[in-house]
């Protein structure tokens, strides 16, 4: 024990190995020196840090990381439940009337209890569509410099949520309208109305969709298989319509009777209706494409 005590007063004064002079390391469990092994010091407490870091310098022993899913980023505290406690009734009471004051003092206005309601509901539409959390965090973004710019005045927050997520999947890939409005709890016009505000004022970066990007979905959905000359050729008449200037129109429209007329040139029996249902489309709208392409760039 004093040899142990003697050992901590050079640690504290010292930093360096009292044997050989060299350096300690103190991140796990124990402190010894790395140049000759010497254990200076038991430690059962973990000091390090609660992520791996390469760097030394880096390494800082904090709690969870900040997220801009969260209206305050994930710094407040919650009061557990009580159930399943043997405590009295009386002071299960308490907690939960503590409970409930900690949760009203945790928004200082109105704008933050709106801002609240609609990143939950952003979480919420992101894990219902299976969203990653890239998606999320950026659809969050979204709704905040919503708020800050007053676009969510007169409108719900349920619309500028679906609205915020929509605008995210756009960024980072392909997605429907329907998609989106089947899990949110406004209508699909006024999803596109607050999408259209905020493409206007916020100046968005939402690319452009073309035909191209919509073929290989569809075909991977088809439940025929589609061999790889019938998908290149079904590219091919996209990336044709894209160029053509007779053909101007709906991107999944143009996608839709690309793969049919390809099918139609290789004798696979694809039916107008399957392609449809595959690109959730109306049957008229796959028939009216794929003439379309017959009558501009098939010769």
């Amino acid at each position: 024990m004093a040899s142990r005590t003697i050992q901590t007063e050079l640690v504290g004064s010292t930093q360096t190995c009292p044997e050989c002079g060299g350096t300690l390391d103190s991140s796990g469990r124990e402190t010894h020196c790395t140049d000759c092994g010497l254990v200076v010091e038991e430690d059962q407490v973990d000091r390090g840090p609660e992520w791996r870091a390469y760097n030394r310098e880096e390494q800082k022993r904090t709690g969870a990381p900040r997220t801009v899913t969260l209206h305050d980023q994930g710094l407040s505290t919650d009061i557990g439940s009580a159930e399943g406690s043997d405590i009295s009734s009386r002071r299960r009471r308490r907690l939960a009337r503590q409970r409930r004051l900690h949760g009203r003092s945790k928004f200082d206005s109105k704008r933050d209890r709106n801002l609240a309601h609609g990143l939950g509901e952003i979480r919420r539409i992101g894990s219902a569509l299976s969203e990653s959390k890239a998606v999320k965090e950026q659809a969050s973004t979204f709704f905040r410099e919503a708020q800050k710019a007053d676009l969510l005045i007169g409108r719900s927050i349920e619309g500028g949520a679906a609205a915020a997520v929509y605008a995210a999947c756009r960024c980072n890939g392909l997605v429907r309208m329907e998609t989106v409005a089947d899990v949110a709890r406004c209508s699909t016009s006024h999803i596109w109305t607050c999408y259209r505000t905020f493409l206007t004022e916020l100046e968005l970066p939402i690319p452009v969709s073309l035909p191209v990007d919509w073929v290989a979905r569809i075909c991977s959905d088809l439940p025929l298989d589609v061999t790889p000359k019938s998908r290149q050729r079904a590219l091919a008449l996209a990336e044709e319509a894209t160029r053509s200037t007779d053909i101007n129109g709906r991107p999944d429209g143009v996608a839709a009777g690309a793969p049919y007329v390809a099918g139609q040139e290789s004798d696979l029996r694809l039916t107008q209706a399957t392609i449809s249902e595959m690109a959730d489309l109306d049957i008229t709208t796959t028939r009216r494409w794929y003439q379309q392409i017959e009558e501009n760039i098939v010769e």
